[in-house]
């Protein structure tokens, strides 16, 4: 079995495939810069258990990730429980050229996803991951990464207007029926959802009209993804476990070039 590992700065999203090359379980935990190695160890004892796995039944393991500081620990617990992982990074065959100036700035998690983008879907693709920070990655018909945005997380900017506004309270990120609404709640959920629908909608008009793909693909992910592509038109995709199909196509592609080495 193949373990896979995305670490992002608010959860680590986990998936386990089979033999068969089929994706078995998937689970999604926080991100905790305190967990010891032994800590997030017995954490995957824990989950392998419920779907009967053991640690002996990981043949390999490849990690992406955008917490660098967490990197020794969970170095440390496949290694010491498993088995070496391959870290998404410089030097990784990835199948497609990166068009950034300096390639090893962009984030791992970009990376596997306009990879699991393209080999899945096809390009050009605009893929647009619904994260912490909401990111638009574009890649070309060729398979270039070109590039992309990063615009602020539709959580983080609840948060920080409620950090920043003594008045607004914390409330549940929902989809108001309206934009004009009459409650000091619902006018902050129209305000954030409909913003972030607009935003979207908006960079998907100018990602196109600049590579001159008026018809191009876009492809959603992340954890609110769901929230907000259900409005957007462009996106035809939504693909939560469009990183963990990324991971796997990345182990494979750099696990044969290891053995044909």
């Amino acid at each position: 079995m193949i373990l896979v590992m995305d670490v992002g700065n608010t959860n680590i999203k986990i998936g386990l495939y089979g033999n068969d090359n089929k994706l078995k379980n998937t689970w999604r935990i926080a991100t905790n810069f305190q967990k010891t190695a032994d800590e997030y160890g017995m954490t995957l004892i824990n989950l392998f258990t419920t779907v009967g796995v053991k640690f002996s039944d990981i043949d390999g393991i490849i990690i992406s990730s955008v917490a660098p500081t967490l990197n020794y620990t969970l170095e440390h617990t496949c290694r010491y429980y498993m088995k070496q992982p391959i870290f998404v990074g410089p030097g990784i065959k990835t199948g497609i050229n990166i068009k950034y100036t300096n390639p090893a700035e962009v984030g791992a998690d970009r990376i596997v996803s306009a990879v699991a983008a393209y080999k899945l879907y096809g390009g050009p693709v605009i893929v647009i991951d619904f994260g912490t920070a909401t990111t638009f990655g574009v890649v070309s018909a060729q398979g270039e990464f070109l590039g992309g945005a990063i615009a602020p997380g539709i959580k983080s900017s609840m948060e920080a207007m409620v950090n920043t506004a003594a008045k607004l309270p914390r409330i549940e990120l929902v989809k108001p029926q309206s934009v004009i609404n009459r409650t000091t709640v619902s006018n902050m959920q129209s305000g954030v959802v409909y913003g972030f629908i607009g935003m979207v909608d908006n960079m998907i008009a100018r990602i196109r009209k600049e590579i001159n793909a008026p018809d191009c693909n876009v492809i959603a992910t992340g954890g609110m993804s769901v929230l907000v592509s259900s409005e957007v038109k462009a996106i035809k995709t939504i693909d939560r476990a469009l990183t963990i199909k990324g991971l796997k196509i990345l182990y494979d592609m750099n696990v044969s070039e290891t053995k044909e080495i």
